[in-house]
């Protein structure tokens, strides 16, 4: 079967649809299902010594991606051949790839932000980012959004097409379990850093190649300063505290001539992070407009290449 296929058409039915609040209210979301087993398991191993949580974590992120993954492995296996195959493929991807749903909660953030309305437009980044909005201003705010737009373009769409189109189904399950449980207990914490710590260099792994991707195609879109953003990509990606955000950030950065990261703050906690093309001003509000017009034209790209496989591929 043609994964790339299934692959476009669940991106297809993401688009058009996004995930339906009335079908979430019904029945939830596979990652909310994913969430509730790891807060589950979290909460009855994640305890003793350092070694114990070590490799009980392990066992525990094994464990929910072998949840994610057989399952789906099974339902490949029983699709039927040709396009009833394809369609019902597409259909149990599309839950998986948050294409319409990236784009709606950062123009939640850049639609008061341009109005002039901080407040609103503080309440709107509170949703997608875990810095203390409160502290931020309207640079702030559109520096938090453009960031979440670009690595979550990688974590939450390039991704789950990636390892779908190379494995199908199993594949994109097990990259959301990988990257759901990243998100939960991978974090350096007192309580996760021994616990999630599988887990984050699993997602570190499983990321490598789509963040590449994805900074990638936003400079393949960023029009004439394209090269800039893959000289600045090469050149401050290193930099980023993550090995694979720092590569769509960077690209995005520089395509639109506005710096991203720096210093920011968790809590009471101030993490000192370095620029990403630290030469250039912050972004403007217009600028957080300019950010989704680019991420619709990299996603525009990347459902091409999709086509291009299944033609040629």
């Amino acid at each position: 079967m043609s994964f790339a296929l299934m692959m476009l058409g669940g991106m297809a039915l993401d688009l058009a649809m996004g995930w339906p609040a009335a079908l979430y209210a019904r029945i939830g979301h596979p990652v909310t299902w994913l969430g509730r087993a790891i807060t589950a398991l979290e909460t009855r191993l994640n305890h003793g010594s350092r070694g114990r949580r070590l490799w009980l974590g392990a066992l525990t992120t094994a464990g929910i991606v072998a949840l994610a993954a057989l399952p789906a492995l099974a339902v490949q296996a029983l699709l039927p051949e040709g396009l009833a195959g394809h369609v019902i493929g597409a259909l149990l991807a599309w839950p998986l790839i948050a294409l319409r749903s990236m784009h709606d909660h950062v123009a939640a953030v850049a639609a008061p932000l341009s109005r002039g309305d901080l407040a609103g437009a503080r309440r709107a980044v509170s949703m997608i980012v875990g810095r203390d909005p409160a502290r931020l201003d309207a640079a702030g705010v559109a520096r938090a959004a453009t960031e979440s737009l670009a690595e979550n373009s990688s974590d939450g769409i390039i991704a789950p097409l990636f390892w779908g189109t190379i494995a199908g189904l199993p594949g994109i399950a097990a990259y959301k379990a990988v990257n759901t449980l990243d998100s939960m207990i991978g974090h350096r914490t007192p309580r996760f850093e021994a616990f999630g710590k599988a887990a984050a260099r699993l997602d570190d792994v499983a990321n490598w190649i789509p963040a590449r991707i994805t900074g990638g195609l936003f400079a393949l879109v960023g029009g004439r300063r394209a090269f800039e953003a893959v000289r600045v990509m090469r050149r401050d990606a290193p930099k980023h505290r993550s090995p694979n955000a720092g590569w769509p950030e960077g690209a995005m950065a520089a395509a639109l001539n506005v710096r991203l990261s720096g210093p920011r703050v968790y809590g009471e906690r101030v993490a000192e992070e370095p620029w990403l093309n630290p030469d250039a001003p912050d972004p403007r509000p217009q600028d957080l407009i300019r950010a989704l017009r680019l991420y619709r034209r990299a996603m525009a790209l990347c459902a091409l290449a999709l086509v291009a496989l299944i033609l040629f591929g």
